[in-house]
């Protein structure tokens, strides 16, 4: 599967509508509301938007705020969710900002967000090409900023869920998002599904994101095919909200038996199915 550089244009125009419904989203909490627990360990509704502050500040140039004295230091390296060092930042963001009140950190997520939105406008395409350090490796600036999307996105399902609203879950945000929720299929074949060679495994997707992502372990090596080769050895159905979930996760395929459909070999799509997720 080819994966080109996102169009800037496009794509910066997405990040902005993803941080505008993130806003929306949190607007009317109370501080009460903001402290309640979200999808992600540790983490409440006020943290999820922290992180989100966080990072865009952290693309600006920014360093975190200085720890208050008055308040107990953590040591976020011994936290159980911090699990490498792009979750040590985060974290130390997520406990700087947690201070405020829920109105102020909605407050510095429109300024950051504002900020964010004027630096993308000035970048030439020279930049959006330049190869910058990313949680996925060394790639394009344009692609990391697919990623940020990506990020935004799942954290919005996350508000949702911690608030308890629906939220549309399709349209060119997700398409978008649902590019990185793919690529990495192949390796949670090999590594976490244990497929043999010649292996061919459909996953295919109800709304509101509807596909079928086509996968084949060749001398192993798990890839994500542009189309179908073959009949499939398995083929997984569900709704492409639990996808997103369980890719992130934030569930487990335990909790939604009921939800997934396996045909063929199913014990090989049943370990696919419980071993989709990728990050959390």
């Amino acid at each position: 599967m080819t994966d080109r550089t996102p169009d800037r244009e496009q794509l910066t125009d997405l990040l902005s509508q993803q941080w505008e419904a993130i806003g929306i989203l949190v607007a009317d909490l109370d501080e009460k509301a903001w402290r309640k627990p979200s999808p992600l360990p540790g983490w409440t509704l006020f943290d999820v938007v922290a992180h989100v502050v966080g990072t865009e500040s952290w693309l600006l140039g920014d360093t975190p705020p200085p720890h208050d004295p008055l308040r107990p230091k953590t040591d976020v390296r011994t936290l159980p969710h911090v699990r490498n060092e792009v979750a040590v930042l985060n974290e130390i963001w997520v406990d700087r900002l947690r201070p405020l009140s829920g109105k102020r950190l909605l407050a510095l997520f429109d300024e950051v967000t504002d900020r964010r939105r004027a630096a993308l406008a000035a970048m030439d395409e020279q930049a959006w090409q330049t190869p910058t350090v990313s949680p996925v490796g060394q790639v394009p600036y344009g692609r990391f900023m697919r990623v940020r999307l990506f990020d935004c996105w799942m954290h919005e399902l996350d508000l949702a869920d911690g608030i308890g609203r629906t939220v549309a879950e399709g349209g060119g945000r997700a398409e978008t998002a649902f590019t990185e929720l793919t690529l990495g299929l192949g390796r949670a074949v090999v590594k976490g599904a244990k497929a043999p060679d010649g292996s061919r495994i459909t996953i295919d997707l109800s709304g509101p994101v509807t596909r079928q992502i086509h996968l084949a372990v060749v001398d192993g090596r798990g890839a994500v095919l542009e189309a179908a080769e073959g009949e499939p050895t398995a083929v997984i159905s569900m709704d492409s909200g639990l996808f997103a979930r369980l890719r992130g996760g934030r569930t487990t395929a335990a909790a939604h038996r009921d939800a997934v459909t396996v045909t063929g070999d199913t014990a090989l799509g049943e370990r696919l199915v419980q071993n989709l997720a990728f990050t959390i």
